[in-house]
């Protein structure tokens, strides 16, 4: 209850006259037709400002306000690491120690990565794995554990430890780890370590705890169309509450902007909040600390720290990590130097500007530095780039019969998938038998190309002769293949 009280008497200074930084989060919503949104921020350690602005809904008239419960998407990577260094204060685990000391199942594609990929790698994008690889397998229906057995039928697309390449499924392998240990679920885990403690009350995980959570908070599809943003809600499979579920040590925390402040109290201490000591400021340095470049420009440098991405600029240092689901964005960010905290989150799913122009206008109220409309100048780089020509499109080629098509076909890890043919049209059915979305209507894109969707994702597949057999490939991304379907003999 003592931190549960303390919150509240740190919203007094929103109502007291504080800063009001709505007319900027305001303008940022109306410059890219964001349906809904909330931002707090803590300066300080108090919270000076916590409010909502739109609707939940398109046209739905339900107010957003500073308790209304988003997708925080990607910034769930830094619970996951913090519960990581909060077991190596325990001394359960080490950043340096192999995977496969506490999964001896765990493999990669290389033999070589499989016996030396250490815990630490798995929360610095370093693996070698393909941009994004394997992000969007749950929108077919399959669960964590087939995830982690599918790793070993990823190519890398770079030398592990050398290239930085966005992922999220490692994650799941660092959720593995944490319950070996703990003899907990990734989810007790952060209830009873990071949650309670921190008076996170209206904090949940994955689908359940967002569809408990939210009221009619629903997600939005930004769409640009003849230079004007658009947003209509998502419905259905295309809300792809599974994959949340799924990819949920990555991505699938639930939250409010006023919930968000006790989590950057804590990244703004040396690990005590309240008195209570939730980890070593030795640990938490390490969660802050910088270890791989992923950007560099004349004027700033961000280097990836566990789950935190580290800005150097011309006048300032800032963590932050944005997070982005099926029509939910998302912005966590604090500046040691001033004190300061702030989370910022929409119903929309917008291109990364607003949030970024969010957060750099806080920053430079406080460092006392000249207005500047970073919406403005965002947007119109966006609506500039893009009026670019469109690539040629290739030259129209046929199908093959499509009963040649027909057929079962299997992966080594993910099973078998039927392709049926009905009333012209052909039908391809895979997946766990327990997804209510395992049938998928194929449209043809160009020769031996179809296209289906599953779960809000959208996949591409390319058949191919291998051995007198046909094969396919699921492709989401270039480079990106789940490896080859064969033709069941």
């Amino acid at each position: 209850m003592k931190k549960h009280i303390l919150l509240f008497v740190l919203l007094f200074p929103m109502v007291s006259g504080a800063q009001d930084f709505g007319s900027y989060a305001r303008k940022v919503a109306k410059d890219w037709n964001i349906t809904g949104s909330a931002l707090a921020v803590i300066k300080n350690d108090s919270v000076v400002f916590a409010r909502g602005f739109g609707e939940q809904r398109n046209n739905s008239g339900i107010p957003v306000d500073q308790n209304t419960v988003f997708q925080i998407g990607s910034v769930s990577k830094s619970f996951t690491a913090t519960l990581m260094a909060m077991l190596t204060d325990e001394g359960l685990v080490s950043w340096e120690d192999p995977v496969k000391w506490y999964l001896p199942d765990f493999a990669m594609y290389d033999p070589w990565v499989t016996e030396n990929m250490q815990v630490r790698d798995l929360f610095l994008h370093r693996s070698g794995l393909p941009e994004q690889a394997g992000t969007y397998i749950p929108c077919l229906g399959y669960d964590r554990n087939d995830v982690y057995q599918l790793l070993q039928h990823i190519p890398p697309a770079n030398s592990f430890r050398t290239t930085y390449g966005y992922n999220n499924v490692l994650f799941i392998v660092a959720e593995k780890i944490i319950e070996a240990v703990t003899g907990k679920s990734w989810e007790e885990n952060l209830k009873e370590r990071i949650f309670v403690p921190l008076g996170m009350h209206n904090t949940s995980v994955n689908e359940t705890g967002f569809l408990a959570t939210a009221g009619e908070n629903t997600p939005h599809e930004t769409i640009l169309k003849d230079g004007v943003i658009q947003t209509k809600p998502m419905v259905g499979e295309e809300q792809a509450l599974f994959w949340l579920t799924v990819i949920g040590p990555a991505g699938g925390i639930n939250s409010t902007v006023t919930d968000m402040m006790q989590w950057c109290r804590l990244h703004l201490s040396d690990g005590i909040v309240d008195g209570d000591t939730l980890l070593t400021s030795a640990a938490l340095d390490y969660l802050h600390k910088g270890q791989l470049i992923t950007s560099q420009t004349e004027h700033k440098t961000n280097i990836y720290a566990p789950c935190w991405f580290v800005e150097q600029n011309d006048s300032y240092r800032v963590w932050f990590h944005t997070g982005t689901t099926w029509g939910f964005t998302a912005i966590c960010a604090f500046v040691p130097e001033l004190d300061l905290g702030l989370m910022w989150l929409s119903n929309c799913e917008p291109p990364s500007s607003p949030r970024y122009a969010v957060m750099r206008h806080i920053i430079d109220f406080y460092m006392d530095r000249p207005f500047k409309d970073y919406s403005a100048e965002y947007l119109a780089e966006y609506l500039e780039g893009s009026k670019k020509e469109p690539a040629s499109s290739p030259v129209p080629e046929p199908s093959a019969p499509y009963t040649q098509y027909v057929g079962t076909y299997v992966h080594e890890s993910l099973g078998e998938a039927q392709i049926t043919l009905e009333n012209g049209e052909l039908y391809i059915t895979l997946g766990p038998e327990t997804f209510p979305y395992r049938k998928h209507l194929m449209t043809h894109v160009n020769g031996q190309t179809f296209r289906f969707r599953s779960g809000g994702a959208a996949f591409t597949m390319k058949f191919m002769m291998e051995d007198y057999l046909l094969t396919f490939d699921l492709d989401l991304k270039q480079n990106e293949n789940m490896g080859l379907w064969r033709a069941k003999q």
